[in-house]
């Protein structure tokens, strides 16, 4: 055991249940496909981290994707409660460092998770913030449960009013630089991960022909 975590936050692959709001475009067939795509991405970027993983799917668990980790259900009435639970098992299991992630980034790599995780070592909490107003990552040295409390999920000023809070209980905060996350397909045509992935573009194509 080191005493770093990262945790990461899948949704499981099930047709018609992954970014739906993507699908209202590409339809369900479409939406499976870029998630699969980004899962990839989620698991090259932990693959090789000299840390302690845990992985939370939103429903059950998968034996083939991240062997030999450990594996959980996420628990909880929203995903604050979900957040929030994660990082309690992490921290009564021993962890002082603990970053968690989503699936769902075409941009994350080693490197970002990393400077969470040194972005630690001066503040209590750190977030990656993500274009459309939340975050694509949150790293904690010691559990502020006020981050998951009472919050807009899925709303734009998510990031904006967690920071005041935080900022009100006098708690340092770190943030990384800014990705983006796939949500709409306005977000998938303007990414590089899609541009450069000719066999996804093709598959979308004759989904929608």
């Amino acid at each position: 055991m080191t005493d770093t975590l990262v945790i990461v936050f899948v949704k499981n692959i099930k047709l018609g249940t992954v970014k739906t709001r993507l699908a209202k475009t590409i339809g369900d067939y479409g939406a499976f496909e870029v998630y699969t795509e980004l899962v990839k991405i989620t698991q090259k970027a932990t693959a090789k981290l000299n840390t302690d993983k845990r992985i939370y799917f939103s429903n059950a668990i998968v034996d083939d994707q991240w062997n030999n980790e450990f594996k959980a259900i996420q628990q909880g009435a929203d995903l604050g409660e979900r957040m929030l639970n994660a990082f309690k098992d992490g921290f009564s299991a021993g962890y002082k460092k603990i970053v968690l992630i989503g699936s769902d980034l075409p941009d994350i790599n080693e490197e970002d998770i990393l400077k969470g995780f040194n972005a630690l070592d001066e503040n209590q909490v750190v977030f990656g913030p993500a274009e459309d107003g939340g975050y694509y990552l949150v790293g904690m040295s010691k559990l502020e449960p006020t981050v998951f409390t009472n919050k807009p999920w899925s709303q734009p000023e998510l990031l904006k009013v967690t920071l005041q809070e935080l900022h009100n209980l006098n708690i340092k905060v770190g943030t990384l630089d800014v990705l983006n996350d796939i949500d709409t397909y306005e977000d998938l045509i303007a990414s590089n991960f899609y541009k450069n992935n000719i066999k996804l573009q093709e598959k979308i194509q004759q989904l929608n022909d």
